[in-house]
């Protein structure tokens, strides 16, 4: 799964070994979960 800190902004990729939830680039503890563009679905009105 593919997370970022929210501090610095690098990518970190937490696996199933990976004990602690923290950046290892700063430390930082905040991490949030990189998601796919939203796209807005536009339906006709009769």
């Amino acid at each position: 799964m593919d997370y970022y800190c929210l501090r610095c902004k690098k990518i970190v990729e937490l696996t199933t070994n990976y004990q602690g939830i923290r950046c290892p680039y700063c430390g930082y503890r905040a991490l949030k979960k990189e998601r796919p563009e939203v796209v807005v679905k536009k339906v006709k009105a009769e």
